[in-house]
Parts: structure tokens; C-alpha cells; sequence
């Protein structure tokens, strides 16, 4: 099975490569005119005209551009950190070493850095970023777990993510979700500021600035969440397609479709005995990198059934369905037999 470029899943990290750019400015002109029109009327008295806020385009694209630089060149590292990944040398780790420089040298790539992750849970990422080398991490629990020939498929499709490209792509594609959480916090902050200075002339003023900052609060969260459920949406989607597309990679460097699948039902298997302790331990915020989801909810404790609602129903999950995944590697061995 030769190694095809999938055309698909470029063109789905060049979409959310515009999305990137796009998303900030459409967020803060929506945010300004949903305030302009909804809230700031309130203020306006004597037929004066109204307060106006606005955000200077400029500096919205130039604080977007700033956020996707850091992200592309700290990225990969930062995931790395999550985690507690340590890079292991060829002399401490020499057969984990032989078997990436093996299979990178059969599609034609530069062996990445080995990283290991003391883990139970078995697992594996590919990180990558520009000015930072890429590098495959796995967890103990993985080295453990899988035999030699799953083994082998697991860190295939690690490579398959590298040779894609698609691990930088994934961590510029974090900032459409972050970046809306962030200037939506910012901004409530500073109108609540806003709203303070401006409740302190008289009582019945007081009031009014109130319901002014009540009504800025309903107005900025309600925006703010539409795109982050929007860009939280668009992430995982892509995060979907981009394991699919690399489990055809591995496919394709091993040759042995059905070694992958029998080591994704291993890892299925070892992960949902395991306490969800250990799982949110590894999770680190880099669950979307990793070749099996960790399916640990996004908010516990006191969220109690809401926050598993929210993270389990609310969002499609960040990886496919093992068992989707499998049928599919099965097909691919199929066509290989005839």
C-alpha cells in the first residue's frame, strides 16, 4: 500500500487555517455590535447619543497573528510539558529508537525525537511546530501493553500525523476555542470595570448602571459562548478527520492495517479499567493529540451530571469511535488481499 497525500485533510487545516484568522475579528465586531445595539442604548439621556465601544481591527489581527506565531513555534512544546514527556536517548532507549528510525525511513522522513511518558495508560502523541523538532511521545503503559507488530503500527501512526503535518496544525487550530475565551473574559472584565466607575454618581444612577452590567454580562457571555461552541465544534471535527487520516498513514508505512486496529482495541481495552484519575493525569489539556481518547469529561466535581453533559454530549468527541475506526482498518486489509 503506497503512501497517497490526502488532499482532504489539507484542505480541511487550510479552512481552519482561515478560520483562525477570520474568527477573533468576526467575534469582537459581533461582540462591539451586539453591545452597541442591545446595551449601550440604555445609557444614552437628553437625547444624547449613546456610549459606542468598538475594537480596532488592526490590533484584533495584529494580537491573532502574535497568538498563531507563539503557537506554531511553543505549541509542541508546551503539549510536551502537559505531560511530562522526557526525551530518551537511543543509548537509553535503543530498541524504541531502532523502531521509529526503521519506519521513518520507509516513507522517506527524518526520525523524530522519542520522548517517553511515565504512564499506565497507554497512549501516544505526535507533537511538531516550526523551530521545534518534532517528536513522538508514548507512555510506558503503551510500551507494556502492545506487541511488537502493534507496536510498531501505533508509532506508524504517529509518523503518518508528522508526515501530515497536521500536529502543528492542531495546536494554531487550539487558539480558535482559547482566543474567544479569552477576549470574551477580557472584555466582561473591562465593562464590569466601566460599570463600577459609572454606578458611583448618584443613586439613581446606581441603578441603572446595574442593569447596565447585567445586561453587558448576558450579552458578552451569550456571544462569547456562541463562537467558543462554534470553534470548539470545528476543532474537534478536524481532530476526527485527522485520526482517520492517519491511521490510512500507518496502513501505509507498515502495511499491515489489522496490527493497528488489533492495538487500538488493546488500548481501548487497558484504558477503560483504568481509574479516570489516571486518565485526567495524562490528559494535561493535549487529549486532542493523542491516538485514543482519553474520554475523561471536560469538567468534574462539583459540575457532577452538567459538567459530563457538557463535555461528553454537548461536544463531539475529540477522537472517531474505536470500533468506527477498526471497520475501517478492516476494510483496508481487505483491499490489500486482493
Amino acid at each position: 500500500m503506497n503512501w497517497e497525500t490526502d488532499r482532504s485533510l489539507q484542505l480541511r487545516m487550510l479552512v481552519t487555517l482561515g478560520l483562525i484568522a477570520a474568527l477573533p475579528l468576526a467575534f469582537t465586531t459581533t461582540l462591539a455590535a451586539a453591545l452597541n445595539r442591545l446595551v449601550f442604548q440604555m445609557l444614552a439621556e437628553g437625547g444624547e447619543p449613546a456610549p459606542r465601544i468598538s475594537f480596532d481591527p488592526v490590533v484584533v489581527v495584529g494580537l491573532t497573528v502574535l497568538g498563531v506565531g507563539l503557537a506554531a513555534v511553543a505549541g509542541g512544546r508546551a503539549a510536551l510539558s502537559s505531560t511530562n514527556a522526557r526525551p530518551v536517548s537511543a543509548d537509553e532507549r535503543p530498541e524504541l529508537h531502532a523502531r521509529v528510525d526503521r519506519l521513518a525511513a520507509t516513507v522517506g522522513m527524518e526520525p523524530p525525537e522519542i520522548a517517553v511518558i511515565r504512564s499506565e495508560t497507554p497512549n501516544a502523541l505526535a507533537t511538531g511546530g516550526i523551530g521545534t523538532d518534532p517528536t513522538v511521545a508514548v507512555t510506558t503503559g503503551l510500551l507494556d501493553a502492545l506487541e511488537d507488530d502493534q507496536l510498531d503500527a501505533v508509532l506508524a501512526h504517529e509518523l503518518a500525523h508528522l508526515r501530515n503535518r497536521d500536529a502543528t496544525v492542531m495546536s494554531i487550530a487550539y487558539l480558535l476555542p482559547t482566543l474567544t475565551y479569552l477576549v470574551s473574559k477580557v472584555t466582561f472584565a473591562i465593562l464590569r470595570v466601566i460599570g463600577r466607575v459609572t454606578g458611583s454618581s448618584s443613586s439613581r444612577r446606581n441603578g441603572k448602571a446595574l442593569l447596565v452590567v447585567l445586561a453587558t454580562a448576558v450579552v458578552t457571555l451569550t456571544v462569547s459562548a456562541v463562537f467558543w461552541l462554534a470553534s470548539n465544534l470545528l476543532f474537534r471535527l478536524l481532530s476526527q478527520y485527522r485520526e482517520h487520516a492517519a491511521d490510512r498513514g500507518a496502513a501505509a508505512i507498515t502495511g499491515q492495517p489489522l496490527a493497528l486496529a488489533d492495538a487500538l482495541a488493546t488500548i481501548d481495552e487497558e484504558m477503560q479499567a483504568l481509574p479516570d484519575r489516571d486518565l485526567r493525569e495524562l490528559d494535561g489539556g493535549a487529549e486532542a493529540l493523542y491516538i485514543s481518547s482519553i474520554d475523561a469529561p471536560m469538567f468534574t466535581g462539583e459540575d457532577g451530571f452538567i459538567g459530563t453533559l457538557a463535555s461528553q454530549e454537548l461536544f463531539p468527541a475529540s477522537h472517531p469511535p474505536t470500533t468506527e475506526r477498526i471497520d475501517r482498518l478492516q476494510e483496508l486489509a481487505g483491499e490489500l488481499e486482493r
